[in-house]
Formats: structure tokens, sequence, C-alpha cells
């Protein structure tokens, strides 16, 4: 075998790289909420839940940022044992970036209000790689 596994795995695919950009946020993002929503957390491991999240999403193909914040204002004073909460998507925020080539797209989970859901979202895509971002 003398191509590699990305030549291989490009040939899979019967879209655009705009497309397969796309299909690979959505995959980071599902991993993401189906992986972590319902892990008990509190105020002191909000920060290394964070932390964790990131970092197991870096390591996946084609992911170029990715940041994740926990709404604190979730919890309540720590009161006794019993005092901690279930992670869930209305307390998630994250924005990732996936690029492939020359194509990147940003994507975004937050819970929206008005439509009462974490939603997941591609909020913006572009070619090349401008500076900054």
């Amino acid at each position: 075998m003398t191509e590699n596994r990305e030549a291989l795995a490009a040939r899979k695919f019967r879209c655009s790289t705009r497309e397969r950009a796309m299909f690979e946020a959505g995959v980071k993002m599902g991993t993401i909420y189906h992986q972590f929503v319902g892990v008990p957390i509190d105020q002191d491991s909000a920060d290394a839940l964070e932390d964790a999240i990131e970092k197991g999403v870096l390591v996946q193909p084609y992911v170029e940022s990715v940041k994740v914040r926990i709404d604190r204002g979730a919890f309540g004073p720590k009161r006794d044992e019993y005092s901690y909460r279930s992670l869930s998507g209305e307390m998630l925020e994250v924005v990732l970036v996936i690029r492939i080539d020359d194509v990147w797209v940003k994507a975004e989970m937050r819970h929206d209000l008005e439509l009462k859901y974490p939603l997941m979202y591609i909020s913006d895509t572009g070619q090349g790689w401008p500076e900054g971002r």
C-alpha cells in the first residue's frame, strides 16, 4: 500500500471538502454531547472537565481548535456530599474549528433560549486560512 491514509479516506467521501468538513464538525459535536452529558460535576470539577473535553476532541482528525465552557451559574453552593449536578446540554458552550486542506468550518453548540434546546450549528465557513483564525 503506497497511498497515505488520508488519500484512502478521502476517496470514500462523495461530497465536497466543505461538506466533509461540516460532516466532521457534526461528528465531533455529537461526540461531545453524547459522551459527556450526564457526567457528575460541581463547581470544583468544571475546569478539569472542560480541559478533558477539549483535549479529547483535539486528538481527533481535522480539529484545528476547540473551546469548551461549562456554565457555572448552574451550580449552587456546595452544602454537603450530595451537592453536585449532572452535566446537561444547557450547561455546555462549545466552539470548534475543523480544517481539511484549505477549507475550514466553525461549528458551535449552545443552549438556544428561544428553542429551549442545546443547538449545534455551523456558524462560519471559509477557504484559505485567514490570520488570527
